[in-house]
Protein backbone atom coordinates (compact mmCIF):
# COMPACT_ATOMS: atom_id res chain seq x y z
CA UNK A 1 0.00 0.00 0.00
CA UNK A 2 1.43 3.42 -1.13
CA UNK A 3 1.29 6.36 1.38
CA UNK A 4 1.20 9.50 0.18
CA UNK A 5 3.67 12.30 0.79
CA UNK A 6 3.39 14.90 2.98
CA UNK A 7 2.20 18.19 1.44
CA UNK A 8 4.19 20.49 3.88
CA UNK A 9 7.39 20.71 3.23
CA UNK A 10 10.17 20.91 6.22
CA UNK A 11 9.98 24.71 4.89
CA UNK A 12 6.67 24.89 5.69
CA UNK A 13 6.59 23.30 9.17
CA UNK A 14 9.61 25.58 10.34
CA UNK A 15 7.48 28.51 9.50
CA UNK A 16 4.66 27.33 11.12
CA UNK A 17 6.28 26.27 13.80
CA UNK A 18 8.13 29.71 14.24
CA UNK A 19 4.80 31.29 15.26
CA UNK A 20 4.09 28.99 18.38
CA UNK A 21 6.58 31.38 20.94
CA UNK A 22 4.27 34.41 19.45
CA UNK A 23 1.08 32.85 20.05
CA UNK A 24 -0.99 31.83 23.53
CA UNK A 25 -1.62 28.76 21.73
CA UNK A 26 -1.45 26.05 19.31
CA UNK A 27 -5.20 27.03 17.92
CA UNK A 28 -4.35 30.63 17.34
CA UNK A 29 -1.42 29.49 15.08
CA UNK A 30 -4.47 28.12 12.92
CA UNK A 31 -4.63 31.39 10.69
CA UNK A 32 -0.73 31.96 10.07
CA UNK A 33 -0.57 28.62 9.18
CA UNK A 34 -3.38 28.44 6.57
CA UNK A 35 -1.35 31.55 5.02
CA UNK A 36 2.20 29.78 5.03
CA UNK A 37 0.87 26.96 3.24
CA UNK A 38 -1.52 29.47 0.43
CA UNK A 39 1.94 31.65 0.08
CA UNK A 40 3.75 28.61 -0.60
CA UNK A 41 1.28 26.37 -2.68
CA UNK A 42 -1.28 29.13 -3.91
CA UNK A 43 -3.92 27.01 -2.27
CA UNK A 44 -4.93 24.81 0.79
CA UNK A 45 -5.76 21.72 0.17
CA UNK A 46 -7.35 18.87 2.08
CA UNK A 47 -4.39 17.10 2.71
CA UNK A 48 -2.61 20.19 3.99
CA UNK A 49 -5.44 20.87 6.58
CA UNK A 50 -5.22 16.65 7.87
CA UNK A 51 -1.33 18.25 8.42
CA UNK A 52 -1.85 21.80 9.79
CA UNK A 53 -4.17 19.87 12.16
CA UNK A 54 -1.70 17.35 13.15
CA UNK A 55 1.13 20.16 14.01
CA UNK A 56 -1.01 21.90 15.64
CA UNK A 57 -2.74 19.07 17.98
CA UNK A 58 -6.51 19.80 16.81
CA UNK A 59 -8.92 18.38 15.24
CA UNK A 60 -9.23 18.47 11.05
CA UNK A 61 -12.56 20.45 11.16
CA UNK A 62 -11.00 23.09 13.64
CA UNK A 63 -8.64 24.06 11.01
CA UNK A 64 -11.07 23.70 8.03
CA UNK A 65 -13.40 25.51 9.89
CA UNK A 66 -11.38 28.42 9.71
CA UNK A 67 -9.84 28.14 5.74
CA UNK A 68 -13.92 28.26 4.95
CA UNK A 69 -14.81 30.70 7.12
CA UNK A 70 -12.38 33.29 4.66
CA UNK A 71 -12.87 34.13 1.60
CA UNK A 72 -9.27 34.42 0.90
CA UNK A 73 -8.02 30.69 1.06
CA UNK A 74 -8.57 28.39 -2.33
CA UNK A 75 -8.52 24.74 -1.42
CA UNK A 76 -9.85 22.94 -4.59
CA UNK A 77 -6.88 24.43 -7.06
CA UNK A 78 -3.83 26.93 -6.84
CA UNK A 79 -4.97 30.19 -7.55
CA UNK A 80 -2.94 32.59 -10.14
CA UNK A 81 0.75 33.75 -9.96
CA UNK A 82 -0.73 37.19 -9.44
CA UNK A 83 -4.42 37.42 -7.57
CA UNK A 84 -6.28 40.50 -8.24
CA UNK A 85 -9.26 41.59 -5.65
CA UNK A 86 -11.59 44.01 -6.67
CA UNK A 87 -13.31 45.77 -4.62
CA UNK A 88 -16.96 45.85 -4.33
CA UNK A 89 -17.85 47.96 -1.28
CA UNK A 90 -20.45 50.80 -2.16
CA UNK A 91 -17.75 53.38 -2.25
CA UNK A 92 -16.17 51.39 -5.41
CA UNK A 93 -19.23 49.95 -7.15
CA UNK A 94 -20.48 53.99 -6.99
CA UNK A 95 -17.69 54.80 -9.21
CA UNK A 96 -17.32 51.98 -11.20
CA UNK A 97 -15.86 48.87 -9.41
CA UNK A 98 -18.63 46.25 -11.17
CA UNK A 99 -17.81 47.42 -14.25
CA UNK A 100 -13.98 47.03 -13.91
CA UNK A 101 -14.83 43.46 -12.41
CA UNK A 102 -16.80 42.42 -15.11
CA UNK A 103 -14.61 44.30 -17.46
CA UNK A 104 -10.87 42.01 -16.11
CA UNK A 105 -12.85 38.86 -16.64
CA UNK A 106 -14.13 39.28 -20.53
CA UNK A 107 -10.75 40.34 -21.17
CA UNK A 108 -8.87 37.45 -20.39
CA UNK A 109 -12.18 35.60 -20.82
CA UNK A 110 -12.73 34.37 -17.11
CA UNK A 111 -15.47 35.05 -14.40
CA UNK A 112 -15.15 36.31 -10.70
CA UNK A 113 -13.27 34.06 -9.23
CA UNK A 114 -11.76 32.25 -11.87
CA UNK A 115 -7.69 31.92 -13.04
CA UNK A 116 -6.50 32.37 -16.47
CA UNK A 117 -6.13 29.36 -18.17
CA UNK A 118 -2.04 29.90 -18.18
CA UNK A 119 -2.05 30.52 -14.44
CA UNK A 120 -0.89 33.93 -14.61
CA UNK A 121 -3.93 35.36 -13.03
CA UNK A 122 -7.07 35.55 -10.41
CA UNK A 123 -9.46 37.95 -10.84
CA UNK A 124 -11.60 38.09 -7.38
CA UNK A 125 -14.14 39.98 -6.47
CA UNK A 126 -13.46 41.80 -2.52
CA UNK A 127 -15.98 43.40 0.04
CA UNK A 128 -13.85 46.12 1.22
CA UNK A 129 -9.99 47.21 0.38
CA UNK A 130 -10.12 49.70 2.57
CA UNK A 131 -8.91 51.71 -0.41
CA UNK A 132 -12.03 53.99 -0.64
CA UNK A 133 -10.34 57.35 -1.48
CA UNK A 134 -9.08 55.64 -4.52
CA UNK A 135 -12.23 54.29 -5.60
CA UNK A 136 -12.56 51.62 -7.94
CA UNK A 137 -9.36 49.78 -6.99
CA UNK A 138 -7.77 46.67 -6.86
CA UNK A 139 -5.15 44.59 -4.94
CA UNK A 140 -2.94 42.67 -6.53
CA UNK A 141 -0.39 41.14 -4.27
CA UNK A 142 0.35 44.09 -2.12
CA UNK A 143 0.41 46.36 -4.93
CA UNK A 144 -3.30 48.64 -4.89
CA UNK A 145 -4.21 50.04 -8.23
CA UNK A 146 -6.92 52.67 -7.65
CA UNK A 147 -8.89 55.19 -9.76
CA UNK A 148 -9.40 52.73 -12.11
CA UNK A 149 -11.10 52.55 -15.51
CA UNK A 150 -11.15 50.33 -18.54
CA UNK A 151 -8.01 51.93 -19.84
CA UNK A 152 -6.22 51.60 -16.37
CA UNK A 153 -7.35 47.90 -16.04
CA UNK A 154 -6.12 47.24 -19.63
CA UNK A 155 -2.97 48.48 -18.23
CA UNK A 156 -2.50 46.64 -15.14
CA UNK A 157 -3.35 43.30 -17.45
CA UNK A 158 -0.94 43.98 -19.78
CA UNK A 159 1.65 43.75 -17.07
CA UNK A 160 0.25 40.45 -15.56
CA UNK A 161 1.40 39.02 -18.95
CA UNK A 162 -1.87 37.70 -19.44
CA UNK A 163 -2.96 37.09 -23.09
CA UNK A 164 -6.49 39.47 -23.97
CA UNK A 165 -9.36 37.94 -25.68
CA UNK A 166 -10.15 41.13 -27.50
CA UNK A 167 -9.63 44.59 -28.09
CA UNK A 168 -11.62 47.18 -26.30
CA UNK A 169 -14.25 48.99 -28.45
CA UNK A 170 -13.99 52.64 -27.28
CA UNK A 171 -17.79 54.05 -28.19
Amino acid sequence: MATEQPVLTEQMIGEIKSYFPRYPTRQAVTLPALHVVNRHLRHVPHAAVVEIAKLLELAPAEIQDTLTFYQFFKQDAPHGQTRAWVCRSLSCALRGGEEVLDHLCERVGIRAGGTTADGRLTIEAAECLGVCDHAPCLLAGEEVHGDLDRDKADEFLRKCGVELEKETIVE
